[in-house]
């Protein structure tokens, strides 16, 4: 067995009631409608029940009676017919509301859990609403990317699976350095709890546990796969559009210049504001700076060592500028891949997301930098940092 019970690191002080509303409406369904109804026989005057034999009688095995059919029926079998989401007769409510019925307690509780471990730092890091809102987005996408395999299908399709393995795609793009604790039993051989890289527990899942069975499955036993295959792509999606917006810088560059305006000894007056932004970061002036910032164009960005985009980058988040100082610093990532000091510059985007409370993100920014031959000195700043906001980093 391997079954995923935590995740490491956690944001601090964090309340993510976005993840705990779902988990609150989700179970309140089963107690309210679930559980009662599957408790309850049907009623042979059931306006539903004729549908429902109609739709079940050609998949019935041949030693089984319509009699005998009828004895194992509940009222939520009716109910799941009637208002789970059928690919052969697509209502727009059922797309919805389905996403919150479940076959069982198990079935329940298992989607809960993953939505409890994944679902608070990707909640942390969208924010309560643009949370709750993606993750209904993702659980119908995920339905109708099963719908698309099996068009013409009345089986009803049931759970927040599809919606959760949304929030899996989220986390396997935001939290790629981040740890999941997974119980492995293995009897008599393993019986105990590791520390596994997110990306290879969330690879394993989509990869073993879903797209294996969807391709070489005749049958998926009862198991959505294809919906699970649908809502992690589309997390993938929606946090690769998310990261790229948030990638925008907010400061207002210019963009009258060429690329060449920097070694264009004819253009003094285009080169002035460059010439006194260089002068401005070795002087310490940071209202210079920026006003000449502005007016740059920002491949003369590329131009400048690292700590002079570290400076620049700090005096942008003093002046509010927080998403173009990260901007800044993943471009000279970006176009510096060889750098011997790439590490200070993880180590500042760490730094930054630990003020911003964002200990998750810091925590995958600092261990990058730890990938990048730090200096000792860098090392151990990194360290120290990473001591803050992983418990488990001296395990």
């Amino acid at each position: 067995m391997f079954l995923p019970v935590g995740d490491t690191p956690n944001p601090e002080d964090y309340i993510p009631w976005g993840t705990w509303l779902l988990i609150g409406i989700n179970i309140a369904v089963y107690l309210f409608v679930t559980y009662p109804l599957g408790h309850q026989p049907v009623t042979p005057y059931d306006p539903g029940l004729r549908e429902y034999l109609r739709f079940l009688s050609p998949h019935l095995p041949a030693r089984i009676s319509l009699r005998q059919l009828l004895l194992q029926l509940n009222a939520y079998d009716l109910y799941v017919f009637n208002h789970g989401y059928k690919p052969g007769a697509p209502e727009l409510s059922d797309l919805l509301y389905s996403l919150f019925l479940h076959a069982g307690f198990m079935h329940l509780f298992g989607n809960m859990l993953f939505l409890w471990i994944y679902g608070d730092n990707v909640e942390h890091r969208l924010g309560h609403l643009p949370y709750i809102f993606l993750y209904l987005a993702c659980g119908i996408s995920a339905t109708l990317f099963f719908a698309l395999f099996s068009s013409a299908s009345m089986t009803p399709l049931i759970g927040a699976s599809g919606a959760i393995s949304g929030v899996l795609g989220f986390y396997f793009i935001f939290f790629p350095r981040n740890r999941i604790k997974v119980f492995i039993f293995f009897f008599p051989f393993i019986m105990n709890v590791f520390l596994l890289p997110s990306r290879l527990v969330l690879g394993f899942y989509l990869l073993v546990d879903n797209l294996l069975p969807f391709i070489f499955s005749s049958g998926s036993g009862g198991v959505a796969h294809g919906a699970h295959i649908g809502g992690f792509l589309a997390g993938l999606t929606c946090a690769w559009g998310y990261n790229l917006f948030q990638q925008r810088p907010d400061f207002e560059f210019s963009h009258s210049q060429t690329k060449n305006t920097t070694h264009d000894s004819a253009s003094p007056n285009l080169e002035a504001p460059f010439q006194t932004l260089i002068r401005a970061l070795a002087s310490g002036q940071r209202e210079l700076a920026l006003t000449n910032l502005a007016r740059i164009h920002p491949e003369q960005l590329l131009t400048l060592d690292s700590q002079q985009i570290i400076t620049l980058a700090d005096w942008l988040r003093e002046s509010g500028h927080h998403r173009s100082a990260d901007h800044l610093l993943r471009s000279y990532i970006r176009n510096h891949p060889g750098s011997p000091i790439l590490a200070d510059v993880f180590l500042n985007l760490g730094r930054a997301r630990i003020a911003e409370n964002q200990a998750p993100s810091a925590y995958n920014y600092l261990l990058e930098g730890l990938d990048h031959h730090p200096s000792n000195e860098t090392a151990a700043a990194l360290r120290r940092e990473l001591d803050r906001v992983d418990s488990y980093w001296k395990k």
